[in-house]
């Protein structure tokens, strides 16, 4: 094995360079899949095939925080604050906490 000195190397080079190595990585990664394949795992899940979402994505969370003038507008906490909760801080100079359910 020869060691490469990539800092002199142009772009041109370094490019094709990269092309040789994306291509000694793909044929590794057949060999993967086909002894995987062989042991019985062809169901498994390749790596960096599908992404699995956090578990609690798109699940419903109790409201924290509800409209003092409409009590049906509530905010569970999370991401933005509401423009009703901003709108009704700023007219009543009142702080997250006074919209807290208790």
């Amino acid at each position: 094995m020869t060691k490469i000195n990539i800092s002199s190397m142009d772009v041109e080079s370094l490019l094709s360079l990269r092309e040789q190595i994306d291509a000694k990585l793909g044929q590794h990664r057949q060999n993967l899949h086909k002894q995987i394949a062989r042991l019985g795992f062809d169901d498994a899940p390749r790596v960096g095939e599908g992404r699995r979402g956090s578990s609690l994505k798109g699940r419903k969370v109790a409201a924290k925080y509800r409209s003092k003038k409409d009590p049906k507008l509530t905010w569970a906490g999370r991401g933005a604050t509401p423009l009703w909760m901003r709108d009704e801080m700023k007219a009543r100079k009142l702080k997250k906490e006074a919209f807290l359910i208790k």
